[in-house]
């Protein structure tokens, strides 16, 4: 197999547009490195050199960096793998060990789990990330599922946020509850569960204010919305999923550290990946968090939002150009 080959996959249209989206950032990555072994016998300092600059400029981030040519150096001295050829598959298993997996069984799917009660996912994210959106395209693969579902509109400080949810909801066809702008959050969050447990909802998705610069704010905010929630459901939510724009590379770093701050977040989306060379944060946060990549946007299409697989994923990536 020659440098940056691909493993055999399905031509499915999930798999092509995940190719598609991260097309971008495989340039910036593989082709880059690519070129760099060009006329090299052997993996050498010079060689590890020049990944390091290429993986910390697709923003994997310094320290996962290091992690990664720290494990190529040791399989390298350890197993004799002198031939550059034999890199893209030392790089491939690096990355993907450091790619952490969804606990779920299902994990390849738009999961819900059968329980007595509504399934909760409370979403958080700064304003911009594409939280109402992903909020959207999960309400659609859910309801195509033939679920029940519900929206709460509880980022009540944007009126584009609450406009965009009842779009949304009429678009995919499920209720929107919402008390409009500058309403309390939590009463939105009260009404939202009352309503998916009259009717027996299978899952209902409450949006929040995006306002990191006000964390100590944000987090009493959610701590009200919780026990709004926990009156109605003890063990809800079940899931704070935290939206993060990927092209903002180091700038998603930063806002996910700052909302396990303010949050128990448990899953992560990772949202505009094709318009961007940063794919490489996907990285730098699951080694960083180690909370599971649950959600990954790759399109604006409402089937552009993908489950992550991450054997998928790092096979678009070395994905050779045909």
């Amino acid at each position: 197999m020659g440098i940056f080959s691909f493993f055999s996959k399905d031509g499915g249209k999930n798999k092509q547009n995940l190719d598609k989206g991260l097309e971008k950032t495989k340039t910036s990555i593989f082709s880059k490195l690519s070129k760099a072994l060009v006329g090299k016998s052997k993996v050498d300092e010079e060689v590890l050199d020049e990944l390091e600059a290429i993986l910390i400029s697709a923003d994997v981030g310094a320290e996962t960096t290091i992690k990664i040519i720290n494990q190529i150096e040791a399989r390298v001295k350890r197993d004799k793998f002198l031939n550059s050829n034999e890199l893209d598959a030392i790089l491939r298993d690096e990355i993907a060990g450091l790619l952490v997996a969804s606990h779920s069984p299902d994990a390849d799917n738009f999961f819900i789990p059968a329980l007595d009660t509504p399934f909760v996912i409370l979403v958080v994210g700064v304003n911009g990330v594409g939280k109402t959106t992903t909020i959207g395209k999960l309400a659609h693969q859910f309801h195509k599922l033939g679920k029940k579902v519900v929206l709460g509109a509880g980022d009540t400080f944007r009126a584009a946020a609450v406009d965009q949810l009842k779009i949304w909801g009429e678009r995919v066809g499920v209720p929107v509850i919402s008390h409009g702008m500058n309403t309390d959050p939590a009463s939105v969050a009260y009404d939202a569960i009352k309503q998916a447990v009259d009717l027996q909802a299978d899952v209902v998705i409450i949006d929040t204010a995006g306002r990191l610069q006000t964390k100590i704010n944000l987090m009493n905010e959610l701590t009200k919305i919780k026990k709004v929630i926990q009156k109605f459901i003890p063990a809800a939510p079940h899931e704070i999923l935290l939206v993060l724009d990927g092209s903002t590379g180091q700038n998603a770093v930063v806002q996910a550290r700052e909302f396990m701050k303010a949050t128990d977040v448990n899953a992560l989306a990772i949202t505009k990946l094709d318009g961007t060379a940063k794919g490489g944060v996907v990285i730098n946060i699951s080694d960083n968090f180690k909370i599971p990549v649950k959600y990954i946007g790759v399109g604006e299409g409402i089937d552009d939002l993908q489950i992550f697989n991450r054997q998928e994923f790092v096979d678009s990536l070395f994905k050779k150009d045909s």
